[in-house]
This record gives structure tokens, sequence and C-alpha cells, in this order.
């Protein structure tokens, strides 16, 4: 299942021979560790859950998920087709490149990966 970066932006300095991060590349180039057998099943099934949490939710405003970062202590709000394509590129290069975040987002849209998980579960049960 291939994802499309759509949902990052474009890096404006695609093809510039003068872009100045080509000598951040070069420099500090730091080789990443390709992803376990484990990890990719767990983003695999990832990508599958985030499909299934958009169709439940995407049509009753929600807009994507909020994240409680750990490393700054603030909160960043991931679209749907960002996550997805951050997610996407996980599992292609074993990395996520960085993204700007959300642009005044209003936290009633987003909600968490657990709200999501437990929304899911009662709307998809049995009873």
């Amino acid at each position: 299942m291939d994802v499309a970066f759509d949902g990052l932006p474009p890096d404006p300095f695609a093809g510039d021979p003068y872009d100045p991060a080509l000598s951040l590349d070069e420099a500090g180039a730091e080789e990443h560790e390709e992803l376990t057998e484990e990890e990719r099943e767990e983003v695999v099934a990832d990508l599958a859950d985030l499909a299934v949490y958009q169709a439940l939710l995407e049509h009753r405003g929600i807009r994507g998920i909020l994240v409680d970062c750990a490393d700054c202590g603030e909160q960043h709000f991931h679209e749907w087709n960002l996550l997805r394509s951050s997610l996407q590129q996980l599992l292609d290069e074993g990395q996520m490149r960085p993204h700007e975040p959300a642009f005044d987002p209003d936290p009633a849209h987003y909600v968490t990966w657990e709200y999501c998980r437990g929304y899911a579960d009662a709307a998809l049960s049995d009873d």
C-alpha cells in the first residue's frame, strides 16, 4: 500500500543546486537504521487503523490526530493526509521528515489516537 506524499508541503528548494540544506546532507549525514520487521508491521497496522479512523470521524468534522509531544511538552496537530504521508515515509525511508506545524488549528477538530481507537471499537462492535 503506497501513499503519495500529497499531505506534505513541497520542498521549495527541490532541484536547486544552491539549496542551503545540501551542506547539511554532506556534513552530518546520519545513517538511519532500517525498521525491524516488527516495527514495519506496527506502522502498517497504524496506517490501516488511520484509514478506519478517518472514515469514521472525518465526516463528523474531525480533521486529524492530536499528539501530546513528550519532547517539547506541546500539542501537535496532524491532519489525516499529513499523518498518513509521514507514516508511509517512515515505512519507506525509516524516518519521518520534519514538517510545518498546523497553522492556527482548532483543538476541537482533533482527537487523540486513543479516542479514535475507542470510537472505532464502539462504532464497529456487534452490540
